[in-house]
């Protein structure tokens, strides 16, 4: 199947699409990624998407009107890339949407909303959808986050030691293999480095450019521990979380009544995800560290993961011919794929749900709907061509 896979993650700030060839033969998913593209959200949209997220509050009618303006954004980029990497026609475009709340108490997710109407994808490219991949997890009990699970032991089957993905969008998730695989959410990935950038410099923009507030601060060692004492931390996995908690209103908390400098402040947050990352990781004794989305960019977050780690081997997922920037995208390419073919897109170990599920819903294309028959095999292994 020649499929698009479109994900916008929780720094809320560009959609990512990428062509993807995929077939399933005997056991083993090939991946082979034509291209990838990715279109910044309008200014104005994008600060009325930001407004709206916790702590915001808004009425139904802004959620109307964002849902349309996501979901006019995403099928423009997925429309793009039909042309751009297939020439105008394609079998499956898989869509995750806007996440603007993942309603998570006491441990349980109860609940997730992502925004961005798949009609309007599937109207203008006339290709089929599938969307709301993390709804059906969460009603077998699962976290319904991370969902890229499986996707990752597939990946990784086969690589020697045990071998952990972690991508640091927003908020920072992880999976680890082995015989019992386990994925979660380690906490803020981007998420606060962005809060603290965008209030020490009014909202020029919205990111430490290249880590250099993060390297130009110190860190200060007080205000770390503070942060380090939120719960979340200490949480057993399967867990995830989102901006629903680690967002700017959360920085100003921590931050009232501090004299601390722009630069420290960037430096301290920026320390507090690679130390959360580590301290996460360390019972689980990886002996490589895998990792992709936006943090790889950060050249001083991805020092101090480095020295935090210690015994692991800390790379990149481009070095396996998966490009950091599109990791996402290709794994909900690849959930749409499951997702067609009648196969479970979850995995309950690093979801915690009772079982695994088909995910999704599926959006028929211009000319109806017809799905491939579920295969003979379930899929074991995976592996990517450039």
């Amino acid at each position: 199947m020649r499929v698009i896979g479109l994900m916008s993650g929780t720094s809320h700030d560009a959609i990512d699409a990428i062509g993807a060839e995929i077939i399933l033969r005997d056991s083993t998913i090939h991946v082979r990624i034509v291209g990838q593209l990715s279109r910044a959200y309008p200014e104005g949209l994008r600060t009325e998407l930001v407004a709206a997220l916790p702590p915001g509050s808004v009425d139904m009618g802004t959620v109307c009107r964002l849902d349309t303006a996501i979901g006019q954004a995403f099928a423009a980029a997925a429309d793009a890339a039909v042309h751009e990497f297939f020439s105008g026609s394609a079998d499956l475009i898989a869509s995750h949407g806007q996440t603007v709340y993942h309603w998570v108490r006491d441990g349980t997710t109860h609940g997730t909303l992502q925004l961005g109407q798949p009609a309007w994808i599937a109207e203008r490219t006339g290709v089929p959808v599938v969307s709301d991949f993390r709804s059906r997890d969460i009603a077998a009990g699962g976290q319904g986050a991370p969902l890229v699970g499986l996707f990752d032991v597939l990946w990784l089957a086969g690589r020697p030691g045990r071998a952990a993905a972690l991508n640091i969008g927003g908020i920072a998730n992880v999976t680890v293999t082995g015989a019992q695989p386990v994925a979660f959410d380690t906490g803020p990935g981007n998420a606060l480095i962005d809060a603290a950038a965008d209030m020490c410099i009014n909202g020029v923009e919205h990111f430490d450019r290249s880590g250099l507030r993060g390297a130009r601060g110190t860190i200060d060692t007080e205000l770390l521990e503070v942060l380090l004492a939120e719960p979340y931390y200490r949480a057993a996995a399967p867990k995830t979380t989102g901006k629903e908690l680690f967002n700017r209103a959360y920085l100003e908390r921590v931050l009232r009544g501090r004299a601390i400098s722009a630069d420290d402040i960037v430096a301290t947050v920026t320390a507090l995800t690679a130390r959360t990352i580590a301290d996460a990781l360390a019972p689980l004794h990886p002996t490589e560290v895998i990792t992709s989305g936006g943090g790889t960019r950060n050249p001083t977050l991805m020092t101090m993961l480095g020295e935090q780690l210690r015994s692991a081997t800390l790379r990149t997922s481009d070095e396996l011919g998966l490009p950091a920037a599109a990791k996402e995208a290709t794994a909900f390419a690849v959930l749409g794929f499951l997702t067609a073919h009648g196969l479970a897109g979850s995995h309950s170990a690093c979801t915690g749900a009772t079982r695994a599920t088909v995910l999704g819903s599926i959006t028929p294309g211009a000319v109806g709907l017809t799905l491939p028959a579920a295969p003979a095999t379930l899929p074991r292994r995976l592996t990517l061509a450039g």
